[in-house]
């Protein structure tokens, strides 16, 4: 297959292509003539790196699970990526549910400017649990203000 066969294919650009080679994710196409010329195992390999991409795997992690898929031994390198990834989600899972609980929160504001909206003031340890001030800037120093 060519590169724009792949690339429709795959629902690719030619230019991710390019890149997943130049970086080592997808070994180098053999050259026909000068063009790029793919085997069928370049689709399934794509669909790797889609679902690992989708999973939150950055492209280098990706690179040494299909190194690992190489040497039998993908299943111990999943596994480990895994562990390595869930503490990072947990904490996206932990941050995303105090932004909806701030915003659920906003939407019922009613304050007339936000320089009397509690909801911008610092965090204070003894409030630091509530809905309304999960999400609170930290202080900042006004201009002029002396350190």
């Amino acid at each position: 297959m060519t590169i724009g066969e792949v690339a429709r294919a795959a629902g690719l650009r030619t230019s991710a292509i390019r890149y997943y080679e130049s970086i080592g994710v997808l070994p180098e196409a053999e050259r026909h003539a000068g063009q790029r010329r793919y085997g069928p195992d370049t689709l399934q390999r794509l669909r790797v790196i889609e679902v690992a991409k989708q999973a939150g795997f950055s492209l280098g992690e990706t690179r040494a699970l299909l190194a690992a898929d190489a040497d039998s031994s993908a299943h111990a390198e999943l596994r480990a990526l895994a562990a390595r990834k869930l503490p990072e989600i947990d904490a996206l899972i932990e941050r995303a549910q105090r932004m909806r609980d701030w915003l659920t929160t906003a939407s019922d504001c009613g304050c007339e400017t936000l320089d009397v909206c509690a909801l911008f003031e610092p965090v204070t340890p003894s409030a630091a649990g509530s809905a309304r001030t999960r999400l609170r800037a930290a202080p900042m120093r006004r201009p002029g203000a002396s350190s």
